[in-house]
């Protein structure tokens, strides 16, 4: 199944961090709204950036968002303590080869994290890393309209 990610977990916190070093993974790649940050807010929850700061101890980190609004990217890597690539245009690689270009890494050393299946996780698939697909930081904010098109997503990549 191509577009089946390699996991599906809760929220990004529940990453398998141990598992994913077991296997040589050494860069994680992170969407930026919905799955490290509650869309739109530009800020991150204190539990995220506690996270951030466990998996630095492990693992290289940069954020791929699709985001092209500048100015909002730049606030994203300042409060960001690693790196921030914006205008990624998931599905598309060139945001994931960009990361992993400047990180001097390859695509079989790193996992594409993200909440959506036909952007962040077939990017993944694409650029020749591993995935992993997370449930969405904010849901409970999120409109009827997002969460039926996030349904709909899921219920796509159980079938392919």
């Amino acid at each position: 199944m191509f577009i089946k990610p390699d996991y599906n977990i809760g929220k990004v916190y529940e990453l398998p961090a141990q598992e994913l070093k077991a296997q040589g993974i050494k860069v994680i790649l992170l969407d930026l709204d919905s799955t490290v940050m509650i869309s739109k807010t530009g800020k991150y929850l204190p539990e995220t950036l506690e996270w951030f700061e466990q998996m630095q101890k492990d693992f290289k980190l940069a954020i791929v968002s699709n985001n092209k609004n500048p100015e909002y990217i730049e606030n994203a890597q300042k409060i960001t303590p690693f790196l921030v690539v914006g205008d990624a245009k998931k599905p598309r690689t060139d945001g994931i080869r960009n990361a992993l270009k400047i990180l001097e890494e390859k695509p079989e050393c790193a996992v594409m994290v993200g909440d959506r299946p036909l952007t962040d996780i077939l990017a993944g698939k694409f650029a020749k890393t591993k995935t992993i697909l997370v449930k969405s930081l904010g849901y409970e904010r999120e409109s009827k309209f997002v969460h039926f098109v996030r349904w709909l997503e899921r219920l796509f990549i159980r079938r392919f």
